[in-house]
Protein backbone atom coordinates (compact mmCIF):
# COMPACT_ATOMS: atom_id res chain seq x y z
CA UNK A 1 0.00 0.00 0.00
CA UNK A 2 1.43 3.65 -0.99
CA UNK A 3 1.38 5.66 1.82
CA UNK A 4 1.81 9.88 0.52
CA UNK A 5 2.94 11.46 3.73
CA UNK A 6 4.31 10.28 7.49
CA UNK A 7 0.55 11.82 8.89
CA UNK A 8 -0.73 8.20 6.10
CA UNK A 9 2.07 5.79 7.84
CA UNK A 10 1.01 7.18 11.13
CA UNK A 11 -3.24 6.66 10.60
CA UNK A 12 -2.99 4.14 8.09
CA UNK A 13 -0.17 1.90 9.23
CA UNK A 14 0.70 2.57 13.21
CA UNK A 15 -3.16 3.20 14.26
CA UNK A 16 -4.62 1.01 11.85
CA UNK A 17 -2.79 -2.29 11.30
CA UNK A 18 0.93 -2.33 13.67
CA UNK A 19 -0.86 -1.23 16.99
CA UNK A 20 -4.00 -3.93 17.17
CA UNK A 21 -1.74 -6.50 15.78
CA UNK A 22 0.34 -6.57 17.99
CA UNK A 23 -2.23 -6.53 20.93
CA UNK A 24 -2.72 -2.66 21.59
CA UNK A 25 -6.32 -0.92 22.40
CA UNK A 26 -6.86 2.25 21.80
CA UNK A 27 -6.20 3.13 25.66
CA UNK A 28 -3.59 1.53 26.03
CA UNK A 29 -1.00 4.11 23.31
CA UNK A 30 -0.92 7.75 23.47
CA UNK A 31 0.06 10.03 19.88
CA UNK A 32 1.82 12.88 19.47
CA UNK A 33 3.57 12.48 22.98
CA UNK A 34 5.61 15.92 24.29
CA UNK A 35 8.48 15.55 26.80
CA UNK A 36 10.57 18.99 27.10
CA UNK A 37 10.85 20.44 23.24
CA UNK A 38 10.26 17.15 21.73
CA UNK A 39 6.91 15.43 20.59
CA UNK A 40 6.98 11.68 20.47
CA UNK A 41 4.95 10.28 17.80
CA UNK A 42 3.58 7.39 19.90
CA UNK A 43 3.75 6.02 23.50
CA UNK A 44 2.60 2.60 24.03
CA UNK A 45 2.01 1.07 27.44
CA UNK A 46 1.67 -2.83 28.33
CA UNK A 47 -1.14 -2.47 30.51
CA UNK A 48 -3.02 0.42 32.36
CA UNK A 49 -1.06 -0.32 35.47
CA UNK A 50 2.46 0.32 34.15
CA UNK A 51 4.15 3.04 33.21
CA UNK A 52 4.90 3.69 29.68
CA UNK A 53 7.11 0.92 28.09
CA UNK A 54 7.76 1.71 24.41
CA UNK A 55 8.15 4.55 21.85
CA UNK A 56 7.43 4.86 18.40
CA UNK A 57 9.29 7.10 16.24
CA UNK A 58 7.00 7.65 12.30
CA UNK A 59 9.21 9.37 9.49
CA UNK A 60 7.63 9.74 5.87
CA UNK A 61 8.02 7.74 2.73
CA UNK A 62 10.69 9.98 1.45
CA UNK A 63 12.75 9.23 4.21
CA UNK A 64 15.13 6.33 3.77
CA UNK A 65 15.67 3.66 6.59
CA UNK A 66 16.95 0.68 5.03
CA UNK A 67 19.08 -1.86 6.65
CA UNK A 68 22.22 -0.58 4.79
CA UNK A 69 21.47 3.26 4.64
CA UNK A 70 19.97 3.59 7.71
CA UNK A 71 21.00 7.15 8.56
CA UNK A 72 22.48 7.79 12.44
CA UNK A 73 20.45 11.03 13.17
CA UNK A 74 17.16 9.09 13.17
CA UNK A 75 18.25 6.62 15.76
CA UNK A 76 20.09 9.12 17.86
CA UNK A 77 16.60 11.11 17.62
CA UNK A 78 14.82 7.96 19.12
CA UNK A 79 17.69 7.17 21.64
CA UNK A 80 16.93 10.81 23.30
CA UNK A 81 13.48 9.78 23.55
CA UNK A 82 13.88 6.55 24.98
CA UNK A 83 16.61 8.76 27.53
CA UNK A 84 13.93 10.88 28.41
CA UNK A 85 11.10 8.78 29.38
CA UNK A 86 13.22 6.12 30.33
CA UNK A 87 11.48 3.37 28.11
CA UNK A 88 13.53 0.10 27.40
CA UNK A 89 12.12 -0.06 23.69
CA UNK A 90 11.61 1.90 20.86
CA UNK A 91 10.32 0.92 17.57
CA UNK A 92 11.54 3.00 14.27
CA UNK A 93 9.54 2.98 11.18
CA UNK A 94 8.41 4.64 7.85
CA UNK A 95 6.35 2.53 5.07
CA UNK A 96 9.12 0.25 3.78
CA UNK A 97 11.19 -0.49 7.06
CA UNK A 98 10.44 -1.19 10.65
CA UNK A 99 13.27 -1.45 13.46
CA UNK A 100 13.16 -2.57 16.87
CA UNK A 101 15.30 -1.24 19.67
CA UNK A 102 15.90 -2.19 22.99
CA UNK A 103 17.51 0.45 25.24
CA UNK A 104 19.90 -0.76 27.44
CA UNK A 105 21.36 2.40 29.16
CA UNK A 106 23.43 4.52 28.09
CA UNK A 107 22.63 3.22 24.30
CA UNK A 108 20.57 1.33 22.87
CA UNK A 109 20.73 -2.09 20.25
CA UNK A 110 18.73 -3.21 17.69
CA UNK A 111 16.80 -6.34 18.28
CA UNK A 112 15.58 -6.66 14.47
CA UNK A 113 14.73 -5.05 11.19
CA UNK A 114 11.51 -5.98 8.95
CA UNK A 115 10.51 -4.97 5.51
CA UNK A 116 6.65 -3.59 5.95
CA UNK A 117 5.80 -5.13 2.49
CA UNK A 118 5.86 -8.39 4.56
CA UNK A 119 4.78 -7.05 7.83
CA UNK A 120 1.85 -9.84 8.28
CA UNK A 121 4.89 -12.75 7.95
CA UNK A 122 6.35 -11.37 10.34
CA UNK A 123 3.95 -9.85 12.99
CA UNK A 124 4.50 -13.02 15.58
CA UNK A 125 8.09 -12.66 15.53
CA UNK A 126 7.38 -9.16 16.39
CA UNK A 127 5.06 -9.12 19.11
CA UNK A 128 7.43 -11.93 20.74
CA UNK A 129 10.04 -8.92 20.83
CA UNK A 130 7.72 -5.95 21.71
CA UNK A 131 3.75 -7.26 21.72
CA UNK A 132 1.57 -6.33 24.37
CA UNK A 133 1.62 -9.52 26.24
CA UNK A 134 5.42 -9.74 25.57
CA UNK A 135 6.02 -6.77 27.40
CA UNK A 136 3.76 -7.23 30.20
CA UNK A 137 5.29 -10.53 30.98
CA UNK A 138 8.59 -8.36 30.70
CA UNK A 139 6.99 -5.44 33.27
CA UNK A 140 6.00 -8.94 35.54
CA UNK A 141 9.15 -10.23 35.86
CA UNK A 142 11.42 -6.96 36.76
CA UNK A 143 8.49 -6.14 39.98
CA UNK A 144 9.25 -9.67 40.95
CA UNK A 145 12.56 -9.16 40.87
CA UNK A 146 12.56 -5.89 42.79
CA UNK A 147 10.04 -7.47 44.87
CA UNK A 148 12.51 -10.43 45.81
CA UNK A 149 15.66 -8.01 46.62
CA UNK A 150 13.64 -5.80 48.74
CA UNK A 151 12.57 -8.96 50.71
CA UNK A 152 16.16 -10.10 50.81
CA UNK A 153 17.13 -6.45 52.38
CA UNK A 154 14.37 -7.26 54.99
CA UNK A 155 15.68 -10.87 56.07
CA UNK A 156 18.96 -9.61 56.51
CA UNK A 157 21.14 -6.46 56.80
CA UNK A 158 22.86 -6.73 54.00
CA UNK A 159 23.43 -2.88 53.18
CA UNK A 160 25.79 -3.34 56.30
CA UNK A 161 27.06 -7.13 55.89
CA UNK A 162 27.82 -7.73 52.75
CA UNK A 163 27.05 -4.71 50.19
CA UNK A 164 30.52 -2.99 51.37
CA UNK A 165 32.42 -6.02 50.30
CA UNK A 166 30.89 -5.53 46.45
CA UNK A 167 33.74 -4.08 44.41
CA UNK A 168 33.74 -1.66 41.15
CA UNK A 169 34.83 -3.42 37.85
CA UNK A 170 37.69 -5.61 39.00
CA UNK A 171 40.99 -3.64 38.20
CA UNK A 172 44.24 -5.18 35.77
CA UNK A 173 45.40 -7.42 38.92
CA UNK A 174 42.31 -8.26 40.53
CA UNK A 175 40.42 -11.85 40.12
CA UNK A 176 37.93 -12.02 37.03
CA UNK A 177 35.03 -14.08 37.45
CA UNK A 178 33.45 -15.32 34.34
CA UNK A 179 29.93 -16.84 33.62
CA UNK A 180 29.32 -19.76 31.29
CA UNK A 181 25.72 -19.07 30.37
CA UNK A 182 23.12 -19.65 27.73
CA UNK A 183 19.64 -20.72 28.64
CA UNK A 184 19.21 -23.31 25.44
CA UNK A 185 20.68 -26.05 26.30
CA UNK A 186 23.32 -28.47 24.33
CA UNK A 187 25.46 -25.43 23.44
CA UNK A 188 28.61 -26.27 24.45
CA UNK A 189 28.90 -24.62 27.87
CA UNK A 190 30.67 -27.94 29.74
CA UNK A 191 33.18 -27.96 26.57
CA UNK A 192 34.03 -24.51 26.70
CA UNK A 193 34.22 -24.28 31.01
CA UNK A 194 36.68 -26.88 30.86
CA UNK A 195 38.80 -26.61 28.25
CA UNK A 196 38.68 -22.79 28.77
CA UNK A 197 39.94 -23.32 32.38
CA UNK A 198 42.49 -25.41 31.34
CA UNK A 199 43.74 -22.97 28.73
CA UNK A 200 44.37 -20.20 31.38
CA UNK A 201 45.55 -22.42 33.56
CA UNK A 202 48.28 -23.29 31.25
CA UNK A 203 49.37 -20.11 31.04
CA UNK A 204 49.95 -20.01 34.38
CA UNK A 205 46.99 -18.72 35.86
CA UNK A 206 45.08 -20.13 39.33
CA UNK A 207 42.02 -21.07 37.73
CA UNK A 208 38.83 -22.27 40.05
CA UNK A 209 35.83 -23.85 38.53
CA UNK A 210 32.41 -23.49 40.16
CA UNK A 211 29.45 -25.67 38.89
CA UNK A 212 25.90 -24.45 39.41
CA UNK A 213 24.16 -26.87 37.36
CA UNK A 214 22.37 -29.70 39.16
CA UNK A 215 23.23 -32.09 36.36
CA UNK A 216 27.12 -31.79 37.23
CA UNK A 217 28.28 -32.54 33.72
CA UNK A 218 31.04 -29.98 34.28
CA UNK A 219 31.56 -31.68 37.96
CA UNK A 220 32.08 -35.32 36.02
CA UNK A 221 33.95 -33.41 33.20
CA UNK A 222 36.40 -32.52 35.93
CA UNK A 223 37.16 -35.80 37.08
CA UNK A 224 34.85 -35.62 40.54
CA UNK A 225 32.50 -38.05 40.25
CA UNK A 226 34.98 -41.35 39.94
CA UNK A 227 32.68 -43.33 41.70
CA UNK A 228 30.55 -46.15 39.74
CA UNK A 229 27.71 -46.82 42.97
CA UNK A 230 25.66 -43.83 44.58
CA UNK A 231 26.67 -45.42 47.50
CA UNK A 232 30.71 -44.25 46.90
CA UNK A 233 29.11 -40.58 46.56
CA UNK A 234 31.77 -38.41 48.06
CA UNK A 235 30.46 -35.20 46.71
CA UNK A 236 26.62 -35.38 48.34
CA UNK A 237 27.92 -33.85 51.81
CA UNK A 238 30.25 -30.86 50.62
CA UNK A 239 29.18 -29.21 47.29
CA UNK A 240 28.15 -25.87 46.03
CA UNK A 241 24.38 -26.19 47.61
CA UNK A 242 26.11 -26.48 50.93
CA UNK A 243 28.14 -23.03 49.92
CA UNK A 244 24.78 -21.33 48.92
CA UNK A 245 22.86 -22.37 52.14
CA UNK A 246 25.78 -21.30 54.81
CA UNK A 247 26.44 -17.83 56.00
CA UNK A 248 29.87 -18.11 57.80
CA UNK A 249 29.96 -21.72 57.11
CA UNK A 250 31.51 -23.59 54.27
CA UNK A 251 34.04 -21.12 52.28
CA UNK A 252 35.63 -21.80 49.24
CA UNK A 253 38.42 -23.49 50.53
CA UNK A 254 36.23 -25.82 52.31
CA UNK A 255 34.09 -27.38 49.26
CA UNK A 256 37.28 -26.61 46.40
CA UNK A 257 38.54 -29.67 45.26
CA UNK A 258 41.42 -30.21 42.96
CA UNK A 259 40.09 -31.63 39.66
CA UNK A 260 42.00 -34.53 37.98
CA UNK A 261 41.18 -33.40 34.28
CA UNK A 262 43.81 -31.14 34.01
CA UNK A 263 47.93 -32.02 34.59
CA UNK A 264 48.43 -28.75 35.94
CA UNK A 265 45.55 -28.58 38.71
CA UNK A 266 42.88 -26.60 38.36
CA UNK A 267 40.25 -26.15 41.68
CA UNK A 268 36.58 -27.16 41.74
CA UNK A 269 33.60 -26.87 43.50
CA UNK A 270 31.02 -29.07 42.36
CA UNK A 271 27.61 -29.38 41.81
CA UNK A 272 25.38 -32.54 42.63
CA UNK A 273 22.08 -33.84 41.29
CA UNK A 274 20.62 -32.75 44.88
CA UNK A 275 21.04 -28.75 43.81
CA UNK A 276 17.12 -29.75 42.04
CA UNK A 277 15.35 -30.80 45.00
CA UNK A 278 17.42 -28.04 46.97
CA UNK A 279 16.34 -25.10 45.01
CA UNK A 280 13.15 -24.59 46.89
CA UNK A 281 14.80 -24.05 50.04
CA UNK A 282 17.08 -21.57 48.78
CA UNK A 283 14.44 -19.70 47.01
CA UNK A 284 13.27 -19.20 50.73
CA UNK A 285 16.46 -17.67 51.99
CA UNK A 286 16.90 -14.11 49.74
CA UNK A 287 20.34 -13.64 51.11
CA UNK A 288 21.41 -16.93 49.48
CA UNK A 289 21.52 -15.35 46.01
CA UNK A 290 24.19 -13.33 47.04
CA UNK A 291 26.82 -15.92 49.02
CA UNK A 292 28.50 -16.94 46.11
CA UNK A 293 29.58 -13.63 45.25
CA UNK A 294 30.22 -12.75 48.80
CA UNK A 295 32.53 -16.10 49.05
CA UNK A 296 34.15 -15.47 46.00
CA UNK A 297 35.59 -12.05 47.26
CA UNK A 298 36.87 -13.58 50.47
CA UNK A 299 39.07 -15.74 47.90
CA UNK A 300 40.02 -13.43 45.65
CA UNK A 301 43.39 -13.40 46.77
CA UNK A 302 43.45 -17.21 46.04
CA UNK A 303 42.43 -17.19 42.26
CA UNK A 304 43.29 -15.10 39.42
CA UNK A 305 39.91 -16.22 37.33
CA UNK A 306 36.83 -18.49 38.38
CA UNK A 307 34.66 -19.67 35.68
CA UNK A 308 31.11 -20.53 36.14
CA UNK A 309 29.14 -22.87 35.08
CA UNK A 310 25.57 -22.75 34.24
CA UNK A 311 22.00 -24.19 34.29
CA UNK A 312 20.50 -24.15 30.28
CA UNK A 313 17.38 -22.54 32.17
CA UNK A 314 16.45 -19.26 33.69
CA UNK A 315 16.31 -20.46 37.41
CA UNK A 316 17.73 -19.46 40.85
CA UNK A 317 20.92 -20.79 40.09
CA UNK A 318 21.33 -19.20 36.48
CA UNK A 319 20.51 -16.15 38.44
CA UNK A 320 23.14 -16.78 41.13
CA UNK A 321 25.91 -17.28 38.82
CA UNK A 322 25.24 -13.72 37.09
CA UNK A 323 24.74 -11.94 40.16
CA UNK A 324 28.28 -13.01 41.18
CA UNK A 325 30.33 -13.18 37.55
CA UNK A 326 32.01 -10.15 36.13
CA UNK A 327 31.50 -10.93 32.84
CA UNK A 328 29.62 -13.36 30.66
CA UNK A 329 30.50 -15.67 28.19
CA UNK A 330 27.34 -17.07 26.03
CA UNK A 331 28.52 -20.36 24.26
CA UNK A 332 26.04 -21.09 20.97
CA UNK A 333 25.34 -23.54 17.92
CA UNK A 334 24.06 -20.19 16.39
CA UNK A 335 20.99 -22.58 15.59
CA UNK A 336 17.58 -21.59 15.12
CA UNK A 337 16.16 -22.18 18.66
CA UNK A 338 19.73 -21.05 20.40
CA UNK A 339 19.54 -17.79 18.64
CA UNK A 340 15.67 -17.21 19.65
CA UNK A 341 17.45 -17.94 23.01
CA UNK A 342 19.26 -14.91 22.86
CA UNK A 343 16.29 -13.14 24.11
CA UNK A 344 15.60 -14.55 27.01
CA UNK A 345 19.64 -14.07 27.72
CA UNK A 346 18.99 -10.16 27.24
CA UNK A 347 15.75 -10.58 29.53
CA UNK A 348 17.66 -12.28 32.26
CA UNK A 349 20.72 -9.67 31.96
CA UNK A 350 18.18 -7.00 32.27
CA UNK A 351 16.77 -8.01 35.33
CA UNK A 352 20.19 -9.22 36.85
CA UNK A 353 21.82 -5.59 36.04
CA UNK A 354 19.32 -3.88 38.12
CA UNK A 355 19.74 -6.39 40.84
CA UNK A 356 23.23 -5.28 40.78
CA UNK A 357 22.32 -1.78 40.60
CA UNK A 358 21.57 -1.75 44.05
CA UNK A 359 24.65 -2.57 45.07
CA UNK A 360 27.05 0.64 45.97
CA UNK A 361 29.60 0.90 43.19
CA UNK A 362 28.61 -2.00 41.67
CA UNK A 363 28.62 -1.96 37.80
CA UNK A 364 26.52 -4.00 35.27
CA UNK A 365 28.02 -7.39 34.36
CA UNK A 366 29.53 -7.62 31.37
CA UNK A 367 28.95 -9.19 28.29
CA UNK A 368 32.44 -10.51 26.49
CA UNK A 369 30.34 -12.25 23.32
CA UNK A 370 28.94 -14.83 22.14
CA UNK A 371 31.20 -17.97 21.13
CA UNK A 372 30.29 -19.97 18.50
CA UNK A 373 30.83 -23.36 19.80
CA UNK A 374 30.09 -27.19 18.59
CA UNK A 375 30.44 -25.55 15.18
CA UNK A 376 29.96 -27.57 11.87
CA UNK A 377 33.22 -28.46 10.41
CA UNK A 378 31.38 -28.55 6.45
CA UNK A 379 33.43 -26.30 4.64
CA UNK A 380 29.70 -25.45 2.51
CA UNK A 381 28.24 -24.41 6.05
CA UNK A 382 31.46 -22.07 7.32
CA UNK A 383 30.78 -20.17 3.78
CA UNK A 384 27.58 -20.01 3.89
CA UNK A 385 25.00 -20.58 6.56
CA UNK A 386 27.57 -20.19 9.24
CA UNK A 387 28.18 -16.42 8.58
CA UNK A 388 24.58 -15.38 8.37
CA UNK A 389 23.68 -16.67 11.36
CA UNK A 390 26.76 -15.23 13.03
CA UNK A 391 25.32 -11.50 11.36
CA UNK A 392 21.88 -12.35 12.67
CA UNK A 393 23.33 -12.28 16.32
CA UNK A 394 24.79 -9.31 15.49
CA UNK A 395 22.01 -7.57 13.96
CA UNK A 396 18.73 -9.01 15.35
CA UNK A 397 19.92 -9.34 19.00
CA UNK A 398 22.48 -6.95 19.38
CA UNK A 399 24.89 -9.27 20.72
CA UNK A 400 28.84 -9.01 19.65
CA UNK A 401 30.48 -12.39 19.14
CA UNK A 402 34.22 -13.99 19.49
CA UNK A 403 36.25 -14.11 16.74
CA UNK A 404 37.26 -17.23 17.58
CA UNK A 405 35.08 -20.33 16.95
CA UNK A 406 34.88 -23.63 19.01
CA UNK A 407 34.50 -26.59 16.33
CA UNK A 408 32.67 -29.82 16.63
CA UNK A 409 35.74 -32.28 16.50
CA UNK A 410 36.14 -35.73 17.91
CA UNK A 411 39.18 -34.67 19.96
CA UNK A 412 36.68 -32.41 22.07
CA UNK A 413 33.98 -34.95 22.46
CA UNK A 414 36.50 -38.22 23.44
CA UNK A 415 38.62 -36.39 26.07
CA UNK A 416 35.69 -35.90 28.13
CA UNK A 417 34.23 -39.45 27.31
CA UNK A 418 37.88 -40.41 28.25
CA UNK A 419 37.69 -43.63 31.08
CA UNK A 420 40.06 -46.05 32.52
CA UNK A 421 39.86 -49.48 33.08
CA UNK A 422 40.29 -51.07 36.84
CA UNK A 423 39.30 -55.01 36.30
CA UNK A 424 36.34 -55.37 35.25
CA UNK A 425 34.71 -51.48 35.88
CA UNK A 426 35.43 -48.86 33.56
CA UNK A 427 36.24 -45.87 35.86
CA UNK A 428 35.50 -42.20 34.27
CA UNK A 429 38.45 -40.57 33.08
CA UNK A 430 37.91 -37.11 32.01
CA UNK A 431 40.60 -35.01 30.26
CA UNK A 432 40.94 -31.71 28.73
CA UNK A 433 41.98 -31.74 25.36
CA UNK A 434 45.04 -30.26 26.65
CA UNK A 435 45.93 -33.62 28.37
CA UNK A 436 44.18 -36.16 25.67
CA UNK A 437 45.76 -34.38 22.48
CA UNK A 438 48.06 -31.42 23.20
CA UNK A 439 48.70 -30.76 19.77
CA UNK A 440 45.03 -30.91 18.10
CA UNK A 441 43.06 -28.32 16.29
CA UNK A 442 40.62 -28.30 19.01
CA UNK A 443 43.69 -27.37 21.60
CA UNK A 444 44.70 -24.97 19.21
CA UNK A 445 41.16 -23.37 19.20
CA UNK A 446 41.00 -23.00 22.91
CA UNK A 447 44.70 -21.61 23.49
CA UNK A 448 43.72 -18.89 21.08
CA UNK A 449 40.19 -18.29 22.58
CA UNK A 450 41.93 -18.21 26.13
CA UNK A 451 44.11 -15.52 24.58
CA UNK A 452 41.08 -13.49 23.28
CA UNK A 453 39.22 -13.75 26.88
CA UNK A 454 42.58 -12.59 28.40
CA UNK A 455 41.82 -9.58 26.36
CA UNK A 456 38.42 -8.63 26.01
CA UNK A 457 38.51 -9.20 29.96
CA UNK A 458 41.23 -6.90 30.66
CA UNK A 459 43.01 -10.14 32.39
CA UNK A 460 46.80 -9.12 33.23
CA UNK A 461 49.36 -11.64 31.27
Amino acid sequence: MAYANEQEVCSKLVVSQLLPALGYTPESWNQEVVVGRSRIDFVARAAQSVRACMAIEVKGPRIRLDVDNLDAKHQEQLLRYLKSLKLPFGLLLNDKWLHIYRHTPPTMTRLGSYNISNLSQHIEEISQAVGKSALSHFFDKQRKFRKEWRRAREQESLQSECLSEYESTPKENQMKSIAVYHNKGGVGKTTTVVNLAAALRKTGYRVLIVDLDSQANTTFATGLAKFVDEVDDDLKDCNVFHLLNSGKKFSIADVARKGSFCEDGVDVIPAHITLMQEERRLNDVAVARIRLRKKLQAAREDYDVVLIDTPPSLNLYARIALISADYLIIPSDLKPFANEGLRNVQDLLDEINEFRQDFPGNSEIKVLGVLPSKVSTNPRFINGTLQNREKAVKERYGFDLFENRIFERDDLAKSLEHSISIGNLDIPDPKSVFDYKPNSKAAVEFERLAEEVMQRAGIAK
